[in-house]
């Protein structure tokens, strides 16, 4: 007979996550009562979920704005989803506006790394290579896929730790949302505008 489950460790997982209580139930028992286990086996799930839906297409969404700090700061965002009911939640419009005020916040210049043109990242890794010169061929690359991983979570919105929880990317929680509304989601574009920038 397997060991009753604490519900306040599902509770708790719940409110980290927000994940379908039969999906906490699940991941915590799957994880013998460790909520740390259980967030990630709920994470390698969301992630998992989110792929299998990445193909499918996303016509319908949002067009959102965000100003901030008086005026000095506006984002405009597209976020794309499958159908016009999703679009119409309100967990849709959070997530909007989540990713909007993490724009405005964090100033992503690309949406993922796949966007980053491939001569801004020749130019990067030339830098890299140059500051590690002399040394062992290995450790160089070793050092500019670190630098890179670092350039593109600094540069790029999905792999940016999300403001809200630096626990988790922006792409992190996009997925959370893939799993919670069973549709794929995309950050389609978005522009930042800085008052004199």
């Amino acid at each position: 007979m397997s060991k009753k489950i604490d519900v306040s460790l599902i509770k708790k997982l719940r409110e980290k996550t927000d994940a379908p209580v039969m999906d906490c139930k699940n991941a915590v028992e799957e994880a013998g009562g460790d909520v740390a286990q259980a967030l990630e086996i709920l994470k390698r799930k969301g992630l998992a979920k989110a792929k299998e839906k990445q193909e499918r297409v996303t016509s319908e969404g949002l067009i959102a704005s965000y100003i901030h700090f008086g005026g000095k700061i506006g984002v405009l965002v597209e976020i794309n989803c499958e159908t016009d009911f999703v679009a119409r939640t309100e967990e849709f419009k959070n997530l909007v506006k989540d990713v909007t005020m993490h724009i405005a916040a964090s100033n992503p210049k690309y949406i993922s790394q796949d966007d980053v043109p491939e001569e801004v990242l020749a130019k990067e890794k030339d830098f890299y290579s140059s500051q590690s010169k002399g040394k062992p061929e290995a450790v160089i690359e070793k050092i500019t896929k670190g630098k890179l991983n670092k350039f593109f979570s600094e540069m790029c919105l999905l792999n940016q730790p999300f403001i809200k929880d630096p626990n988790i990317t922006v792409g992190e929680y996009i997925n959370t949302f893939i799993g919670k509304l069973k549709e794929n989601l995309r950050v389609k574009r978005f522009t930042r505008y800085q008052l004199g920038g």
